[in-house]
């Protein structure tokens, strides 16, 4: 039996990496892999329902500064994958690579590096830089999540010895039965409250229209850092009482189901899992096209609309053409239609053949 090590951050988090994470390995430990998930720090209680055979475990049982315990973390990474025999080590996110690269050196594992945002963004790590350019060098395969990023990696990074290998996140869900209607008369919005998603340019381009459609509202579900700050941006702004802070919420079908589109503002991303969720439900889709995901998810003008990037006032225009839009009916249908692309079978079939 193969056996297969994800190494991630922190299972903990309830993020799209560790959602899609458990994902994979599910599917996997269903198909007879032993799969086990080692988290840098913490990560014990997984935020996601994982399978009774994927075990747990963890370097650190807290965080610490990875740069202080630099080559103690690649010590411990090389110690558990030689005790463990692990044949396949898939790093989650690039920046893990900084570590598995010497840990595995030498060792005949094979080793994926998994890209989960896109090559523009480092988040201001500059690790992350570096886990690319030794990924692109050391290991056996990059995946990414789009095209378009094969090609950043491609045209970014000089000497690629990996074979780089699009594949796209599975969508969370089967198709659903559900009927999305304009009468719910509601937005929804998923994710952390952070510079990322941008929701500081959506209450901005949401003051623009609220005025023409005043039975709508905003639902944004998620909490995070930027919570007070964008509370009180809408209170400002005189939509206060047109926005609902969900906060974080474990079961997102009830939303999901009483939501007539969903807008996703992010400034950046990698492939949204929210708007593959948002899709499976059925839901037009309003979204910025920003540099890598939203683009492979939407047919503009079919399934949902794409705005150019971070401009505020065509978001405006696009959100009061979708509470308006004449053709809801076969928005609907299309989406429904595209959430099957991203099939969970047909991405694990991907999986398997570089596993």
């Amino acid at each position: 039996m193969k056996k297969i090590c994800f190494l991630i951050g922190n299972l903990n988090n309830s993020g799209g990496t560790e959602r899609v994470t458990t994902l994979i390995a599910n599917a996997l430990a269903k198909k007879n892999y032993q799969v086990s998930i080692l988290s840098l720090a913490d990560g014990r209680q997984s935020f996601f329902e994982l399978e009774p055979d994927i075990k747990t475990y963890s370097l650190y049982p807290e965080k610490i500064s990875f740069k202080k315990n630099f080559l103690g973390a690649v010590w411990r990474i090389r110690r558990f994958v030689t005790q463990n025999q692990i044949d396949t080590l898939v790093a989650v996110d690039s920046i893990c690579c900084v570590f598995t690269v010497p840990a595995l050196f030498g060792l005949k594992v094979k080793h994926i590096c998994w890209e989960h945002f896109n090559f523009k963004v480092n988040l201001g790590v500059k690790y992350r830089d570096i886990g690319r350019k030794w990924a692109a060098k050391y290991c056996d395969y990059v995946v990414t999540l789009t095209k378009r990023d094969k090609e950043l990696w491609e045209q970014g990074i000089k000497n690629i010895k990996a074979k780089i290998i699009p594949i796209a996140n599975p969508s969370p869900f089967e198709v659903q039965e559900n009927i999305p209607s304009l009468d719910y008369k509601t937005i929804l919005c998923v994710g952390r409250l952070t510079y990322q998603k941008g929701f500081d340019l959506l209450i901005t381009a949401w003051a623009r229209v609220v005025q023409q459609v005043p039975d709508w509202k905003i639902v944004i579900v998620g909490s995070g850092e930027d919570e007070q700050m964008l509370k009180q941006m809408a209170k400002s702004l005189g939509v206060d009482d047109s926005i609902i802070f969900a906060g974080q919420q474990k079961n997102m079908s009830t939303f999901y189901r009483q939501a007539s589109f969903f807008c996703m503002s992010s400034r950046f991303e990698g492939l949204p899992m929210v708007l593959l969720e948002a899709q499976s439900y059925g839901l037009p889709i309003v979204a910025f096209d920003c540099d890598t995901g939203p683009a492979e998810v939407i047919a503009s003008d079919r399934s949902g609309y794409l705005v150019p990037a971070a401009n505020v006032g065509e978001l405006a225009k696009f959100l009061l053409k979708m509470c308006n839009n004449l053709k809801y009916k076969s928005f609907v249908r299309d989406s429904f239609e595209s959430s099957r692309c991203f099939n969970l079978n047909n991405v694990i079939y991907s999986w398997k053949l570089i596993i």
